[in-house]
């Protein structure tokens, strides 16, 4: 009877035992497994401008299957706002997190996302010339990326989107270098109208005579009006705006709400195709990751034109 009784103890742990591992295996299929793919966030890259004089810091997320497969990528730039840096969009925005879930859910395609230092240069050269990042951008930075990464390096692979600064920034290297991208996803930009640019010259806001220069015969710098949405949506070539997909989001409580909506009118009245969003949300963060996912998919679909 004792022998009996020590069979069954037996036969019941290895019951148990190959249960606990039949359990273990299907955690790890389905639960374990999915947080391994995961795409890599490299942060605070650098390389050394020739343009500016001084090294550019970038951060990077490259998707999950980067390291092991042998294809090339699309690429999206995202630029921050105003006093942030290349580390703002993986920090506040969590880029990483967002990303991985996009493309997980087979919505979005696997892309690297370029995120760069631009200070408070506003993405342009500068009135006086004296800053020279928009050269940067175009003549150093992209050539460095195409070249350290496997990225598929034409128009039709290539996006940009940002933030408040990093917004105006994408509008402005959308419509001035349509050549350059298939698809502009501006966020909260800061879009001035001539009144709203008049006063914050006069006041220097947050530093615009630096960049746009100061006012002449109390009237608006040309710099400014040669790097304004607003007059660029209204005299461009339509055919060279609509070369860009255009996806404009800017919450309803945002300081820079009429701004995006005058852009919105000037490109209704000229019938140029975009995409307009306003949503219930302020100029913070919080608006910003809810707004990444559906232009992570905007964005997606314009690659695949």
């Amino acid at each position: 009877m004792e022998l009996s009784i020590n069979r069954s103890t037996k036969a019941i742990k290895n019951v148990l035992r190959h249960f606990t591992k039949a359990c273990i295996f299907i955690y790890i299929l389905f639960f374990a497994l999915p947080l391994l793919s995961q795409g890599k966030i490299i942060e605070s890259q650098s390389f050394d401008s020739k343009i500016l004089g001084k090294p550019v810091k970038f951060s990077i997320y490259l998707p999950e299957d980067y390291d092991y497969s042998q294809r090339s990528y699309p690429v999206l730039y995202l630029l921050h706002g105003y006093t942030d840096d290349e580390t703002a969009w993986v920090q506040f925005g969590e880029v990483g997190r967002i990303a991985d879930e996009a493309i997980q859910s087979g919505e979005v395609a696997p892309m690297i996302i370029v995120m760069p230092d631009a200070g408070v240069s506003f993405y342009l050269n500068g009135y006086n010339q004296k800053q020279g990042y928009e050269d940067m951008f175009f003549n150093e930075l992209i050539p460095t990326i195409e070249k350290k990464y496997r990225i598929r390096s034409k128009k039709e692979f290539r996006a940009i989107s940002g933030l408040s600064m990093g917004g105006y920034g994408t509008l402005i290297y959308g419509l001035k270098h349509p050549e350059m991208f298939a698809a502009a996803a501006p966020l909260s930009a800061a879009v001035f109208t001539d009144e709203e640019a008049y006063r914050n010259l006069k006041n220097n806001v947050v530093g615009l005579t630096n960049i746009f220069g100061p006012l002449v015969n109390d009237s608006l710098p040309d710099y400014f009006k040669q790097n304004s949405p607003l007059y660029l949506v209204k005299t461009m070539p339509k055919e060279k705006i609509e070369s860009v997909r255009w996806y404009i989001d800017c919450g309803d409580k945002d300081f820079l709400i009429a701004g995006n909506c005058y852009l919105h009118l000037a490109m209704r009245e000229r019938d140029i195709k975009h995409e307009f969003r306003v949503r219930g949300g302020e100029h913070n963060w919080t608006y910003w990751r809810t707004a990444l996912p559906e232009v992570l998919k905007f964005i997606s679909a314009s690659f695949h034109r």
